[in-house]
């Protein structure tokens, strides 16, 4: 397998090339990465196997270029901008990458004929927002509510679109809210830990109850990794962690976990705009057709993640 992984320099993405770099199967991992504000190179463990280029995914041509000199066989599409609050106030930018970036991916993997895969990383929050009960199945139907999740709607509907108009060999995968090592400080855990770490306050929306299902980010690479190897073609599996927490729970949580008293550090600010009240995933199909369940707990997850912030 030669594996063309875009936006490996971030979050999910830097996880799983070092995740795949460890595979037998695996022969070549070309990241492809613009250098965003949210990318890190030394988030990727070095290893022979991985060659990283600065590229952004709009670049067609370059793109196509790539895929025919590496002989890739298949395309992990992570790159995307993923902040909530940054494509409200900011949506353009989401547009050209999520949406656009998609496009230009996709034309070039058409272009190119080979692919054996080409897999979508999504997010639930294209589903909308649910109240205090039910979960987001592979067929509940679109409904996003702000400018990040309506781009990734859209590139999912592309990718679908390229799956059954041309007969490129796709999946997708909509996962919950990912936790572990590598996440951006502007993510609610990773910015709960180091403010707590630098004796600030720590800024929760609203009242805290805003309820997302969390999803230690190495459980989600195994995912990925097995609708690679044998996820239906043209198929969508939703990833979840089975863990769903309130944002006041975990920012107590982790107060609790570095000896601090919550009370003293939680700060309630003005809530989000269109701020979705809980997202949860019923993840049946994929354990039922790939064999997939999450491995981590919660604390174990949680104790992981502050170590690695604190070191």
């Amino acid at each position: 397998m030669n594996i063309l992984v875009t936006g490996g320099y971030g979050f999910i993405g830097s996880n799983f090339i070092n995740f795949i770099a460890k595979k037998d199967e695996v022969e070549q991992i070309l990241n492809i990465d613009s250098i965003t504000y949210a990318a890190n190179r030394t988030n990727i463990i070095f290893n022979t196997k991985i060659k990283n280029l600065e590229l952004s995914i709009n670049r067609q041509h370059l793109i196509f270029n790539h895929l025919c000199n590496f002989n890739i066989t298949h395309i992990v599409h992570f790159a995307a901008e993923s902040h909530v609050d940054n494509s409200i106030n900011g949506p353009e930018t989401f547009i050209n990458t999520n949406i656009n970036g998609t496009f230009s991916l996709l034309e070039a993997a058409k272009q190119y004929g080979k692919l054996e895969r080409f897999h979508h990383v999504s997010t639930d929050e294209v589903y909308g927002s649910l109240g205090p009960i039910g979960f987001f199945k592979e067929s509940t139907p679109y409904n996003p509510r702000s400018p990040y999740s309506a781009s990734k709607a859209a590139s999912d509907h592309l990718v679908n679109a390229y799956h059954h108009t041309y007969g490129l060999n796709t999946t997708i995968s909509n996962c919950s809210n990912n936790y572990g090592p590598n996440q951006h400080t502007e993510k609610l855990i990773p910015k709960i830990i180091t403010n707590l770490n630098q004796n600030k306050k720590i800024p929760i929306y609203g009242t805290g109850q805003n309820v997302r299902d969390w999803l230690y980010v190495e459980d989600h690479c195994e995912a990925i990794w097995k609708i690679l190897l044998k996820g239906k073609s043209g198929d969508t599996y939703n990833v979840g962690g089975d863990c769903e927490m309130n944002n006041l729970q975990i920012a107590k949580a982790i107060c609790k976990l570095l000896g601090k008293d919550h009370e003293e550090y939680i700060e309630f600010v003005e809530d989000r705009k269109g701020h979705d009240f809980r997202y949860a995933i019923d993840f049946s199909k994929i354990n039922n057709e790939l064999g997939w369940l999450p491995k981590t707990s919660f604390e174990t997850g949680l104790k992981k993640t502050i170590d690695f912030y604190i070191k």
